[in-house]
């Protein structure tokens, strides 16, 4: 049986690795993170019962650990930024990894992640549990039996809604140093799911981006009849974003511990308030961007994060057909009509309605199978759809992110193998 260890006991690294694998039988040995407060915490209140207290180590401790509890498998789930140091000492010492995504937060982090793979026993795999959905793994399954010919074009727009989005801006995704951006920590989900869809790598990116909704030129931040800013408790009585979702538990209140999943703190994290107007956020909320790919098809895309809804529409088309799909729901949840079924529609041909598969699980039922393949022999399904993302994926999708801010900043097209070492 495989010893894991954990690295960052985030609400992800609670929800779907650690709490899994000890339900599962399955040894987690230890937990890195420079929360011990936390840990401790998690040790008391969550840990189910039967099983041995979690060990806290510091991240400066990370090679005592191995030496100590000789795992197997590093799982690391701790911030963006964080993931590329855990990643290189795991390979370092031979181990294998599982990376939540993103794999890391910057082209330079990627090419350094695949370099020291090349030179290690240990592998890494990331979880890009977009391809699990089951909407998604029937899209593939159309492509791949060659319903819609060669690949075109793709379009996808898609939409974080006003709660979900302003999330980010209460974090430390917000600032460009920890997460990437919101190109790479969020679109790297589409991204891989893309170039998965049409299997092959992006080339070239040009985009546009800007911050519309959040930051401190926000035309939703609420002032006085001087037009000074509100601050503290005046702010969030005024803040629209706030006021649309009051009770909801989507923003913190001020003076409020910030918590996550089971009551469990995040003091590290967030020591202060955090406000969705403060100086330091520096990171788009809007894109729209340009994709060419190594087999010829393009992808125009669109993200943004303040949205009435959640979702997204997308057409992929090809030489011989077309398939289209939308699917959201509201911030309160509800379903958006159509996202229970997608249109495939042969060039030449009378248009097919089909039912979208329904799984139980985390993430439309991706989560369950994810883990199936992580935590065991991949499916022979898993095997022939390519549904287990490797560093390399993991490297073109936080690269073609990365691509994405910087033509938006830079106002130029940005090559991906100038980003990312492809040798």
């Amino acid at each position: 049986m495989k010893r894991y260890v954990l690295c960052g006991l985030s609400n992800r690294g609670l929800a779907s690795f650690v709490l899994p694998l000890l339900e599962n039988g399955d040894t987690v040995a230890g937990v890195v993170d420079p929360d011990r407060a936390r840990v401790e915490a998690f040790n008391d209140s969550v840990l189910p019962e039967g099983h041995e207290r979690l060990p806290w180590y510091a991240p400066p401790d990370f090679d005592r650990m191995v030496d100590e509890l000789a795992p197997d498998t590093v799982i690391v789930a701790s911030p963006d930024h964080t993931h590329a140091g855990y990643i290189v000492a795991a390979l370092a010492r031979d181990l294998d990894v599982i990376s939540e995504k993103p794999m890391v937060t910057t082209a330079a982090d990627a090419a350094r992640v695949l370099r020291a793979q090349r030179d290690s026993k240990g592998s890494v795999l990331v979880t890009h549990n977009m391809r699990y959905i089951p909407r998604h793994r029937q899209i593939k399954e159309l492509i791949q039996d060659g319903r819609l010919g060669r690949i075109t074009h793709v379009a996808l727009d898609y939409h974080v809604d006003l709660r979900h989005g302003g999330s980010y801006f209460q974090r430390w995704n917000r600032v460009r140093a920890l997460s990437g951006g919101l190109s790479v920590h969020k679109g790297c989900h589409h991204l891989d799911l893309v170039s998965w869809w049409i299997d092959s790598a992006p080339e070239q990116v040009f985009a546009y981006g800007a911050l519309n909704y959040y930051g401190p030129g926000s035309p939703h931040r609420p002032r006085d009849a001087s037009g000074e800013p509100y601050t503290g408790a005046e702010l969030y009585e005024r803040d629209p974003y706030y006021r649309a979702q009051a009770g909801s538990g989507a923003f913190p209140e001020p003076g409020d511990a910030r918590t996550g999943l089971y009551g469990l703190a995040y003091r590290h994290q967030y020591p202060t308030d955090t406000y969705l107007y403060d100086d330091e956020i520096d990171i788009e909320d809007t894109y729209s961007a340009l994709v060419r790919y190594r087999n010829g098809a393009s992808l125009a895309y669109s993200l943004d994060f303040s949205s009435p809804w959640e979702g997204y529409r997308v057409m992929i088309s090809g030489t011989h057909g077309q398939i289209e799909s939308r699917h959201g729901r509201t911030p309160d949840g509800t379903p958006l009509p159509g996202s229970d079924t997608f249109t495939f529609s042969p060039l030449f041909g009378t248009p097919e309605t089909i039912e979208v598969i329904v799984r139980e699980g985390g993430h439309e039922g991706a989560d369950p199978l994810l883990r199936s393949d992580l935590f065991g022999e991949p499916a022979a399904e898993s095997l022939r759809l390519g549904l287990p993302a490797d560093a390399r994926q993991g490297a073109l999708a936080v690269a073609t992110g990365e691509a994405i801010w910087r033509s938006a900043v830079e106002s130029r097209p940005i090559d991906i193998a100038e980003l990312l070492d492809r040798s």
